[in-house]
């Protein structure tokens, strides 16, 4: 069999060299090239197994260079590489026909792996028949997905599934601040619905009796103020999106109604007895443990499978600080632009504060943090005191209480703060050990220990039957 090749192109020399040894030496003919001529040349003359292109060269546009390979020859292989992976680039990219998509930092393993997987993939498609050219070009800009880490750049990928499948149910899990909401707005945006309504309901913000009128609406009569026959946001969505965020916080009664929503596509308006058809693609997010919530019976099970057929889990900012510099970037960018400033980045000490902070509350922290920055600061570069307090002293309190990797400060005019551990923990573990802790701390005085709980001691007594607590009276 002949010998594979492998095209690298990157303006950046040591990129280039690193990169180059690396399928040398997983036994790959390579060349390289630096600029967008250099990389047509080597196309026509080596022409190329695979190629590895960066995005961003001195004379030529990679998104373009991709386009003019593939249509050119559809069977070659092109793995995109960026040090400013985000959603929009990373779509059009894919969307322009790319196997794959790397961003810098990255592990050359990484890459190699990503290269074989690549090569495979070509292989077997050209013994099912030829590639399709792509045609779908479409151009679409979403604020703050931003991220060059393996983990967003799947992230980036599984958006452009959800897009172009159209599943009718999609779940996006993430802590505070993760983005979600933008995860939502993006598959609406690269779906066939996006010229159609997205729109969005917080489950967690609207009282329980009010949520069945928001979602489904009402007939005339309904109850003493329904004057008028309203809509609700499903039968206003038409063809489009509705986003559940907080879906975790929905009411046991209404999760019933949206599972039917689900399975048969239709509902009706309260107090109504005419059954309504709809078709709109659902979207939910949570920030919480569904799983546990279902054990606890808070969550029903038949709606958590039913919405966990696509999912996509949004890292914490803590699990991919590689992604800082370009998301510091990003956002010094646009508040430049937002409010007239001149900053052209952070200084050596600001930056090692903010890569020490674990950002509690993830991208929105951060931005929030930047902004601030912006605001208060002297151009050109945000300086350490520019930072809000805590990221330039970031968790230096004493911690009072600790249980399995939760610490949680105390204070006379705070009161409790939980830190969560990098690893996470489920609401069931934080339970079983704030009751261990109180019957700890009243010598396994049942009374005084459900008090300090805030439950009576029956409810202490049950939830202690049910994690396995020795009951010492």
């Amino acid at each position: 069999m002949a010998q594979q090749k492998v095209l690298i192109v990157d303006d950046e020399k040591m990129v280039c060299w690193s990169l180059a040894e690396t399928m040398k030496a997983a036994g790959y003919a390579v060349e390289t090239a630096s600029t967008g001529a250099e990389a047509v040349e080597k196309f026509n003359t080596f022409t190329p197994d695979l190629i590895l292109l960066d995005i961003s060269l001195p004379d030529a546009n990679g998104i373009e260079l991709l386009r003019r390979f593939k249509k050119e020859r559809p069977a070659t292989g092109v793995i995109m590489i960026t040090a400013d992976a985000h959603l929009d680039s990373t779509i059009k990219a894919l969307q322009g026909g790319a196997d794959d998509y790397v961003g810098k930092p990255f592990k050359l393993d990484h890459v190699e792996k990503t290269a074989i997987d690549t090569l495979e993939r070509l292989a077997q498609r050209a013994l099912n028949g030829p590639i399709p050219d792509p045609t779908k070009t479409g151009e679409v800009h979403t604020d703050q997905l931003v991220g060059s880490s393996e983990q967003m750049v799947e992230v980036f990928k599984l958006v452009k599934i959800c897009g172009e499948s159209d599943c009718k149910t999609v779940l996006v899990l993430g802590e505070s601040g993760t983005g979600k909401e933008l995860i939502a707005k993006a598959i609406h945006d690269y779906s066939a619905r996006s010229e159609q309504p997205f729109i969005e309901v917080n489950c967690a913000a609207i009282p329980e009796n009010l949520l069945e009128n928001e979602l489904f609406g009402h007939e005339k009569g309904a109850f003493t103020d329904a004057s008028t026959k309203e809509k609700g946001i499903f039968e206003s969505a038409r063809e489009g999106i509705v986003f559940l965020d907080e879906i975790g916080d929905m009411p046991l009664a209404m999760q019933a109604k949206i599972l039917k929503v689900i399975e048969n596509r239709t509902f009706r308006r309260v107090g109504g007895r005419e059954t309504l058809t709809v078709d709109v693609r659902i979207v939910a997010a949570t920030n919480r443990d569904l799983p546990a919530l279902v054990q606890r019976g808070e969550f029903r099970s038949d709606l958590y499978y039913r919405l966990n057929v696509l999912t996509i889990r949004l890292p914490p900012l803590r699990e991919r600080r590689g992604c800082l510099p370009t998301l510091i970037d990003y956002f010094i960018r646009r508040l430049n632009a937002e409010y007239g400033k001149r900053f052209s980045g952070v200084s050596p000490g600001a930056m090692e504060l903010m890569q020490r902070y674990p950002w509690p509350g993830n991208v929105r922290e951060l931005r929030n943090a930047i902004e601030r920055a912006v605001m208060l600061g002297s151009e050109p570069e945000i300086l350490p005191e520019h930072l809000p307090e805590e990221v330039m002293t970031p968790w230096q309190e004493e911690p009072a209480l600790t249980m399995a990797g939760i610490t949680a400060p105390t204070s006379s005019t705070d009161g409790l703060r939980i830190r969560l551990p990098p690893g996470g923990i489920t609401m069931s573990e934080v339970e079983m050990k704030l009751i261990a802790m109180a019957l700890q701390q009243h010598d396994n005085n049942q009374t005084k220990a459900a008090q300090a709980l805030g439950m009576s001691r029956d409810t202490l007594r049950y939830r202690m039957k049910k994690f396995g607590f020795t009951d010492k009276k």
